[in-house]
């Protein structure tokens, strides 16, 4: 085991599938010799050549037009968008092209790629720029959704987004780049679809996702030192597939459910759980379900603002004791 920060771990991450296969190449703006705008392709260049990691001009469109050519043609590419939110650049080609072919041409034309993208806010870059939008690609048929929360999950998650015959979109929350974490060594590969129980308990089950996962369990820890509130924490990992034997298992345990989102409320991925917990096991519930959000305005980039806004720790706490005492 190495540790290694979450930013060094997708350079990890490509460099395994880039150095196990050949047709894998990378592209987007700024990620070969500047080694991206956040500092997580450093080096591949270097490693991989001019032919496999390549800088483009600042068009989604051009990015993503490209990497599904090279997908249907025989290659399986990584292509950088900076940030998440100029994903609404592009969403043409997402959502119209690159989620569908597969399934227009019965098979014949496969679209293999994988987009990688830095989401979320934290970074103080303000309304346009720190969105969180995984809720955006989770309501696509066609395309595959991970976030992960920690760096050993960044490395397995983009070896198996990568191997993927479906697109998959890899959303990386951008103020967890610096967080570090082990990561193994040797060939890395999780599993799409998985989410992951990080901590049991008793009275609730807390569904988190990327950087809500570490406030979560934060929050957890609080609420069972000073509240006497044992909680259960799950990472979703996964939003396409969606673990829902796992969410439901645990659910049933304690009895509620408390969904923790950095999205805004309309339509975030957490009113989709809170829809499949209605119906598979409503009388398992002990109270309402609670979900803890971003609210549905532009994020500020001012900091005081930006933090009063995103869920944090102490609003969690807040929020369950108030609900579930």
């Amino acid at each position: 085991m190495a540790e290694l920060t979450y930013r060094d771990a997708v350079a990890a991450g490509i460099a395994q599938e880039m150095a196990r296969d050949e047709r894998v190449v990378f592209l987007g703006e700024d990620v070969a010799h500047a080694g991206g705008v956040f500092k997580a392709t450093v080096g591949l260049l270097d490693q991989f050549g001019p032919k496999r990691v390549r800088d483009t001009p600042i068009s989604e469109q051009a990015i993503l037009g490209a990497a599904m050519g090279a997908a249907m043609t025989g290659l399986r590419p990584i292509a950088e968008i900076m940030f998440s939110d100029f994903l609404a650049v592009c969403w043409d080609i997402v959502a119209n092209e690159i989620a569908k072919s597969r399934y227009m041409t019965n098979g014949q034309v496969q679209v293999p790629l994988v987009i990688r993208t830095a989401n979320g806010a934290g970074s103080r870059f303000g309304a346009q720029h720190s969105q969180s939008v995984e809720n955006w690609a989770m309501m696509i048929p066609g395309i595959k959704v991970v976030a992960p929360a920690f760096p050993a999950d960044v490395k397995g998650l983009i070896a198996a987004a990568v191997r993927d015959e479906d697109p998959v979109i890899v959303f990386e929350q951008k103020s967890l780049y610096p967080m570090k974490g082990e990561v193994p060594d040797d060939e890395h590969v999780d599993e799409l679809g998985k989410a992951r129980v990080l901590r049991r308990g008793k009275d609730c089950t807390i569904v988190a996702l990327a950087l809500m996962v570490h406030r979560a369990l934060a929050a957890a820890e609080i609420l069972e030192k000073e509240h006497g509130i044992s909680c259960t924490v799950v990472d979703v990992r996964s939003l396409v597939p969606l673990d829902t034997v796992t969410i439901l298992a645990e659910v049933a345990v304690t009895g509620r459910l408390v969904t923790v989102e950095e999205n805004p409320r309309l339509c975030g991925w957490g009113a989709e759980i809170a829809s499949i917990i209605a119906d598979e096991c409503f009388w398992e519930l002990d109270g309402p379900i609670i979900r803890i959000t971003t609210p549905h305005i532009p994020l500020p980039s001012a900091d005081r603002l930006e933090d009063n806004t995103i869920p944090s720790v102490e609003r969690i706490v807040r929020e369950i004791v108030e609900k579930i005492d």
